[in-house]
């Protein structure tokens, strides 16, 4: 796979460290996470129209930053918590110009559009062609995500099923669009897991089969039916497969289509639906070469059933290492529920369409995929700086408490996720452990969209984005332009 500079493969065996791996610029989910504890001193307005006061080991837990391993790290934030007080000093768009535009004036940054607001009355602070549609990289899995909080039931368990197939020694592997079931043991014993907390396996599944069918089973089908269309959106390229980023989109996928389940960037299959059912097939003492695809016969006996972890989970962990096949299962799921055709194009359409009934602006969004590998895909700053504003926002806005799970699943500067190994240089270390953002990388394309409270301990949002440039160039000045967020009280 071609390499850039940025390009640092890093296995860690003692701790799940997150990262966005840059490969050929191509946008991608990849990375260990760490579990580094690490002081975090951001505090949300989540109270309805007051300020929440979160502390302790609590808030560590609730960001997803406690562990039992530790590493080492160059000049860890130290922790700072307390609560955000309501008359915090409102920051002026003079102050905030004084402290952005000097930095956004770098050539690094190619075309650069943004917006900073606070959330808590949705003033905008600072601006540069909000509305100018930017190839968003993985940001746009905000999109998404906001679509799957505000349709989904947040509890829902996406359900993969055996059937009772057409002969007394057949079963149908029914995929229901989790690609977080997993191949790994039930009980590993070695400290080996998948990249997704609380996946189902595969090995429970066919323990309930041999349960509900003791008798010999010679012929194991797969039923993909739940999708519809292509598997490779327009934009995306064959070469994805190899290089880690994506498996074809289909409703039955092991492990997100990865070759090695504990590894977030290794090769992935390009037959993922059928690798299930041999994977099935060898566990219930089938002939794995006979495995075909075909659909379940109507009524047919459950045998075995597993679900996946809750929609929260799933899009706070789609969010902080940055999984293309999870966004892209998620964005299924949102089209089912609004009863549109569940493929590429249907997903797409229903996560705009979520996000213009929710009373979010679309114009100008163009969307092909609900991962944002494609570079076909467009978006405003202004509409990711307003889907932080809301999910940061006071919760006399309903839509607000639906989507704290973005916040919640947003990579730390500094810390975990796509954000582990930014935010080092001089001029961006203040950012270190009080940003919380989502990266968007593909070639020429960089983006930063998320949250930050300022040194007088106001919480502001904010979206960056970079077209042009190399990611070598634009992510650091898009890390020091988050970071004089923090410093600043920009009055």
């Amino acid at each position: 796979m071609p390499g850039l500079g940025l390009d640092r493969i890093r296995s860690r065996i003692d701790a799940w460290r997150l990262r966005e791996r840059l490969g050929a610029w191509r946008s991608r989910g990849t990375g260990r996470r760490s579990a580094l504890t690490i002081a975090v001193a951001v505090v949300l307005v989540i109270g309805l129209g007051t300020t929440a006061v979160l502390a302790g080991p609590g808030l560590l837990r609730w960001f997803g930053l406690t562990g039992s391993n530790t590493e080492t790290v160059a000049a860890p934030p130290k922790l700072v918590l307390g609560p955000l007080a309501d008359d915090a000093p409102t920051p002026t768009r003079s102050g905030v110009a004084a402290a952005l535009n000097k930095l956004a004036g770098s050539s690094d940054l190619g075309t650069l559009t943004g917006v900073v607001l606070n959330p808590a009355d949705d003033q905008v602070l600072w601006s540069r062609n909000p509305d100018k549609a930017m190839q968003p990289g993985s940001a746009a899995k905000l999109l998404t995500s906001t679509a799957a909080l505000l349709t989904l039931d947040p509890t829902m368990r996406i359900k993969t099923r055996v059937v009772a197939g057409p002969t007394p020694d057949s079963v149908v592997l029914v995929g229901g669009g989790d690609p977080t079931l997993s191949v790994l043991p039930k009980d590993p014993g070695n400290g080996t897991d998948s990249v997704y907390p609380g996946a189902a396996k595969l090995d429970n599944l066919a323990e309930e089969v041999r349960n509900a069918h003791p008798g010999v089973i010679h012929s194991v089908t797969v039923d993909i039916s739940r999708f519809t269309g292509d598997g490779m959106a327009k934009g995306w390229e064959t070469s994805d497969i190899a290089g880690g980023n994506v498996t074809p989109i289909e409703p039955l996928i092991l492990d997100g289509g990865r070759t090695k389940p504990d590894e977030l960037d290794p090769p992935r299959t390009a037959d993922p639906a059928l690798d299930a059912g041999r994977a099935l097939a060898q566990r219930l003492g089938a002939d794995p070469a006979t495995v075909a695809v075909a659909t379940a016969p109507a009524g047919a006996a459950v045998l075995g059933e597993v679900a996946s972890p809750p929609i929260n989970d799933l899009v706070e962990n789609a969010l902080r290492i940055s999984d293309n096949v999870l966004a892209e299962s998620l964005a299924r799921q949102v089209a089912l529920a609004r009863g549109a055709d569940p493929s590429f194009t249907g997903a797409a359409a229903s996560v705009r369409d979520t996000l213009a009934a929710a009373g979010f602006d679309i114009a100008g969004v163009t969307t092909v995929d609900g991962s944002g590998l494609s570079t076909d895909d467009l978006v405003p700053a202004r509409l990711l700086g307003e889907i932080m504003a809301v999910a940061g926002g006071p919760a006399s806005d309903k839509r607000a408490l639906r989507l704290r799970p973005l916040l919640s699943g947003l990579p730390v500067a500094g810390g975990d996720g796509t954000l582990d190994d930014r935010f080092g240089a001089a001029d961006a270390t203040a950012g270190r452990g009080f940003v919380r953002a989502k990266t968007g990388t593909l070639t020429g394309v960089s983006t930063l969209a998320g949250l930050v409270t300022d040194s007088d301990g106001r919480l502001l949002t904010f979206a960056l984005m970079a077209n042009g440039t190399s990611p070598a160039q634009s992510r650091p000045q898009l890390d020091a332009l988050a970071a004089a967020l923090r410093e600043c009280g920009c009055r």
